[in-house]
């Protein structure tokens, strides 16, 4: 159902009368911050590191709800990968019609050294990644997707060795069970409202998302702590006592 010009004006004025329009830049803004390192190396730094670290880091910056669903399952738990975050929302609908158009046309968008993060509705019925859709972003140069929903075709995805986190496999696809209604989008998943841009690293653990904002000053401070914790490492292997290692500013 589309608002008249007079239904619009109204929601404006109660917009307005209810003062939204801070939460409306909060919420449906996107502004992708000018990095000082390049995004390549920006990315590949990020992969030498490890979500864990990332997200002590966040809490430093006092964002203690960063990290996508446990529920997430790992396909490929032997790597780490990170990339910007291309956002999708989809919802449970058995219309057909548009869809497979409105799909090229998100798939065409999608930038290289994306990571997909796709938010589903909470559905449970379909698949919204397999086989083509990962053919197609390894052709483009996509680096990993996080799905809260299902993925099918497991083995044409373990084939192009393609990382996905997701919720649960079903042989079911999307059509007549799911329709992709937005992408580039603010979305949110789980706790963690995810923009369009920011950095998104998986690994073994789970999915973490850094603000493109502080996507730098995060980058260097968790490098940071990884040095700290190869010191740790050495004297513990060292056989320094617990009093020595946290005298010398050691943790555990």
């Amino acid at each position: 159902m589309n608002h008249s010009s007079s239904d619009v004006g109204a929601l404006q004025r109660e917009a307005r009368m209810m003062r939204l329009e801070n939460l409306i830049a909060d919420r449906e803004t996107v502004t992708f911050t000018e990095l000082s390192i390049p995004a390549a190396d920006l990315l590949a730094r990020y992969e030498q590191l490890y979500t864990g670290a990332i997200s002590d880091v966040l809490r430093e910056h006092c964002l203690l709800d960063q990290a996508l669903p446990g529920y997430l399952q790992v396909l490929r738990p032997e790597r780490t990968v990170a990339g910007f975050a291309f956002t999708v929302k989809s919802a449970p609908n058995t219309k057909i019609t548009g869809e497979l158009t409105f799909r090229t046309q998100m798939l065409a968008e999608m930038p290289t050294e994306s990571f997909v993060v796709w938010e589903t509705s909470g559905d449970l019925e379909s698949t919204a990644w397999g086989g083509v859709m990962t053919a197609t972003a390894v052709g483009r140069g996509i680096k990993a997707a996080a799905i809260d929903g299902g993925i099918r075709d497991t083995n044409q995805i373990l084939e192009k060795d393609f990382p996905v986190f997701y919720k649960y496999r079903s042989p079911n696809g999307s059509l007549g069970r799911c329709l992709i209604t937005h992408y580039q989008i603010p979305v949110k998943f789980g706790n963690v409202l995810v923009r369009p841009g920011d950095v998104v690293v998986g690994d073994i653990d789970g999915v973490i998302v850094i603000p493109r904002s502080i996507a730098v000053d995060v980058l260097l401070r968790a490098e940071e702590i990884l040095a700290n914790e190869k010191k740790i490492f050495g004297w513990v292997a060292d056989g320094d006592s617990l009093e020595d290692i946290t005298g010398k500013g050691g943790y555990f």
